[in-house]
């Protein structure tokens, strides 16, 4: 039986916290959790969750992912806790140190999640803030493995905005070697500094662009998002008359590779960012992504806590 890799990075805050091969080991840990080819169990470890946002799959593949390795959940929501009130971060992270023996937190602010790390003594892992979204991408990427078995010549093409999932699909891209480009509109491209980042460790072309037809060509992984983030809801009319021509439609499909397969890390307004029949469609692997979270959730905890 394979013994899962300790991860050198005590906490997982952005995907450039895990080396190639640490991505790699997490990745083929994930697909034999999956297979049920492998049994390891986290007996009395708790997870606590600190969610400022919204969730469906991050909530609910930690929790299951956490049962399955029979530790226990405890759901921290800040509308019914200290948190919610103002107490310091620094406070809260050094007493769930205590209580908890790792934590996954969604909020806003990356610089929140950074301030939760310097003060815990457990591992922090980041469920979503505003710049990344590091466990999203580790689920994408084992989809896209599962497809294609390596990444040797897949070119991922993000449509949409460049935002936390694109961030990070850059910079995971970039560690695994895949050809990543992103189209959107004009001013609503990634962070200057992401794409910096990525162009220093990527073997790849990363292309941040506005042109469809450059960005569709020989793509074999067609990926996008909702248009408007959760805190943009004010943003939202403006956003879809800017992101106007963006959507992932099955004439947008046929410029792509044929066999170009389809994600949408979920949730999903069909017809608006990507059309029912693109979603149903046999090119599409969105449900597989979404069911990899939870395999994937598996891999990462015990590599953190074992």
């Amino acid at each position: 039986m394979p013994k899962p890799n300790k991860l050198a990075n005590k906490d997982f805050l952005s995907s450039l916290d895990l080396s190639f091969e640490e991505v790699i080991h997490i990745l083929e840990f994930a697909k034999k959790f999956k297979d049920k080819d492998i049994h390891f169990e986290l007996k009395d470890k708790v997870l606590g969750l600190i969610f400022d946002k919204a969730s469906t799959r991050t909530r609910v593949s930690f929790q299951v992912a956490m049962s399955r390795l029979g530790g226990t959940t405890i759901d921290l929501n800040p509308t019914t806790s200290q948190i919610g009130r103002g107490e310091p971060i620094k406070d809260t992270a050094r007493v769930l140190s205590r209580y908890c023996d790792v934590m996954a937190i969604r909020t806003f602010n990356h610089s929140d999640l950074e301030e939760y790390s310097k003060w815990s003594s457990k591992p922090v892992i980041n469920a979503l803030t505003d710049l990344e979204h590091p466990c999203q991408a580790l689920a994408d990427f084992m989809t896209i493995k599962e497809e294609f078995t390596d990444f040797e010549n897949v070119v991922l093409t993000f449509i949409g905005d460049g935002n936390n999932v694109a961030n990070s699909l850059l910079l995971c891209g970039a560690l695994l070697g895949v050809e990543v480009r992103v189209v959107c509109p004009k001013g609503y491209e990634p962070k200057s500094s992401i794409v910096k980042k990525a162009n220093e460790i990527s073997k790849k072309n990363i292309v941040v662009t506005n042109d469809f037809d450059n960005a569709l060509d020989g793509a074999n992984v067609l990926y996008t998002d909702v248009w408007s983030s959760m805190g943009e809801e004010i943003k939202k009319e403006e956003k879809d008359k800017d992101f106007y021509g963006f959507t992932i439609d099955s004439e947008l499909v046929g410029k792509a590779d044929k066999n170009a397969i389809i994600l949408h890390c979920l949730p999903a307004y069909r017809n608006k960012e990507i059309t029912d029949e693109v979603i149903e469609s046999e090119n599409s692997r969105i449900f597989e992504q979404a069911e990899n979270r939870l395999h994937i959730q598996q891999a990462l905890l015990y590599s953190l806590l074992k």
